[in-house]
């Protein structure tokens, strides 16, 4: 990204903070193409007639943001973390749908690593994520933002270095205890 679009997007943002209604609108033509981005990553290899396209993920997920009361948004990079979080809530909330439409059948496993499965047949997988995610943040709420803004945003490590103000090494550090906790209660092993 130019570095005059990203003051742009910041000085969008501090209108924005400012009450500014118009600066609001303004803002999805600035930072629709990396939301896109985010949610195709995050929706790669689901079948084309998948019930959320990464359309309407980036849709939803930006009028959840524009929504938002109280936030004072920092920067373009305090935007996007939020906007991974509030992907996260969409698809979360949308994986309780088909679960509560499929209950009484078994969860299916998966990897944190293997984003390919379809929504809708790791429905209550994302349910179960979810709530590891929560456990983790009580734990150590860093890492359960990195997980959150690699899982559920798509961003590199670079990016979700940028967003919480440190190193990429920092982020790769605080990934392999985070991805170890996670794979352990995921699992259900207590290796």
């Amino acid at each position: 990204m130019s570095e005059n679009k990203a003051s742009e997007i910041t000085r969008i943002l501090r209108e924005w903070n400012a009450g500014d209604e118009v600066a609001r609108e303004s803002l999805l033509p600035f930072v629709y193409d990396e939301l896109r981005r985010q949610a195709r990553a995050l929706m790669s290899g689901e079948r084309s007639e998948h019930t959320l396209q990464p359309t309407a993920l980036v849709h939803e997920a930006f009028m959840r943001l524009s929504e938002q009361a109280g936030v004072e948004w920092r920067d373009r990079g305090h935007f996007y973390g939020f906007a991974s979080r509030v992907m996260r809530q969409v698809l979360v909330d949308h994986a309780r749908k088909l679960a509560t439409a499929k209950r009484g059948k078994n969860p299916i496993r998966f990897s944190i690593e293997d984003i390919q499965i379809p929504v809708e047949e790791r429905a209550e997988s994302i349910l179960v994520l979810n709530e590891v995610l929560e456990r983790l943040a009580a734990i150590d709420a860093q890492q359960a933002q990195i997980v959150e803004m690699r899982f559920f945003g798509g961003l590199s490590d670079e990016e979700i270095g940028e967003v919480l103000g440190v190193s990429t090494r920092t982020v790769l550090r605080e990934w392999k205890p985070a991805r170890i906790w996670l794979l352990r209660e995921l699992s259900g092993s207590d290796e």
